[in-house]
């Protein structure tokens, strides 16, 4: 009886065993197979990709790819500082770019103001200046609540493989432009980028100073930037086309006709507007505001403050509604004003801003709101991202070209328009962070 009953216990333990055994292999089949386990081992691969490493740290955005988080910090440029790590990805949702302060760094500048003169200007290349002072170029903005890495130029270009960013705007957005143009290349003489103007239709005109924009590629990662002149964001139309000094018809209604052609290219769009709005501007260039296709005739919009906040409006509205079919995964930034910094007068009338010690007006910003209220007014609900600079820049006011351009004539000063290398720099490594 004994020995039956221990083969008949010996039994059941071996089936319990072979039992634990099949449920094993079935437990172990259903992980594998099943869409939603592989979906959950998916979405913690890539937490662990995301958390660890250099990279930008922002908003998640879950329609832009994983590249566009592979942000290295370049070892060339310097020991990587311990208070640029990331933050916790729970309060990414918190960063504020325009909150933070401006801290002194020894890789700054990011490129040389002697060298980058395939891009940049002229008159705003101020190491060619008399200027003896360029403290101002050894300071990085650090946001807040969010980190963001070194900007690499050959990072920002692989990011940016197959891409094409555009500005359009004003003398500010030009500088922008030009910034982010030497900072791609370093600020070095570059054989490998083409001048694709004429893809734009961006030459010269016959009796033109200029064209109305430039566009370059960097033909190894085929990355295009790109230009348009559009100072008011609002459609510019000639009442006649073969006279140059006839009336120009300003449609606050519509955005630029180069924006509407082109918006199916761009990856990257960003928009500026501000210092034109003002009457003198109107009547230098025969402007004459239209709405609905018909001369202006609402008292109310002659205000020029209601009719910039119109015409912003309508282009961030108009935009909105583009992005959820455009092909490209378009990403638009509206940049807010750049501040002017005249003291003891305006630009014709004496005033300066001849102080060249970095951060007499403060080092931080703490506020949370833009001080550009119509900007973050007319994209707050859309899909356009707010790239706010107008605090940030505000401290800086000896950073500006300010009376020591060799060009300067009857004790003028520019204290509009920025050194570069200088503050659009700053602009465009935010920028770098958020596409």
């Amino acid at each position: 009886m004994k020995v039956t009953s221990f083969y008949k216990w010996k039994g059941i333990h071996v089936s319990v065993s072979l039992l634990a055994v099949v449920l094993t292999a079935v437990i172990l089949w259903t992980w594998e197979e099943n869409p939603f386990v592989t979906t959950l081992q998916s979405a913690q691969e890539q937490f662990r990709v995301i958390s660890s490493g250099n990279i930008v740290n922002g908003p998640s955005d879950a329609s832009h790819s994983s590249s566009s988080v592979n942000f290295t910090n370049p070892s060339a440029r310097g020991t990587q500082n311990n208070d640029r790590n990331i933050v916790p990805s729970s309060k990414l949702k918190d960063c504020n770019y325009a909150k933070g302060r401006w801290v002194a760094d020894n890789n700054r500048p990011l490129y040389s103001g002697f060298q980058c003169k395939q891009w940049l200007s002229g008159m705003w290349a101020c190491r060619t200046f008399p200027r003896k002072d360029f403290s101002f170029e050894g300071y990085r903005w650090q946001p807040e609540n969010c980190k963001t890495m070194e900007f690499e130029q050959s990072e920002f270009l692989k990011r940016m493989q197959d891409k094409t960013i555009a500005f359009i705007g004003d003398s500010l957005g030009r500088q922008q432009f030009q910034s982010l143009m030497c900072m791609a290349s370093g600020g070095e003489w570059r054989m490998d980028v083409a001048d694709v103007g004429y893809e734009y239709g961006l030459v010269k005109a016959p009796g033109a100073i200029r064209p109305d924009g430039w566009a370059y590629r960097f033909t190894n990662t085929n990355t295009t930037i790109l230009y348009y002149w559009s100072a008011s964001l609002a459609d510019l139309v000639p009442l006649n086309a073969t006279d140059r000094k006839s009336d120009v018809l300003m449609h606050l209604d519509h955005p630029p006709a180069f924006m509407r052609r082109y918006l199916h290219r761009f990856d990257v769009l960003v928009l500026n507007t501000g210092h034109h709005w003002n009457r003198g501007k109107l009547k230098a260039n025969r402007w004459v505001m239209y709405i609905n296709g018909k001369p202006l005739e609402d008292k109310g919009l002659v205000d020029l403050h209601t009719a910039k906040n119109l015409t912003v409006r309508s282009v961030a509205r108009w935009l909105d509604q583009q992005l959820p079919s455009h092909p490209r995964r378009l990403k638009v930034f509206f940049r807010t004003i750049s501040p002017r910094h005249y003291r003891d007068g305006d630009w014709n009338t004496g005033g300066n801003c001849n102080n060249t010690t970095p951060m007499t007006r403060g080092s931080e910003v703490s506020k949370d709101e833009s001080s550009d209220a119509v900007i973050a007014s007319a994209v707050e609900g859309t899909r356009i991202k707010l790239l706010d600079v107008t605090a940030l820049s505000e401290l800086r006011d000896e950073a500006h070209i300010s009376n020591y351009s060799a060009k300067t004539t009857n004790n003028v000063s520019d204290c509009l328009h920025w050194c570069l290398p200088g503050i659009p720099d700053a602009w465009n490594e935010l920028l770098a962070a958020q596409i």
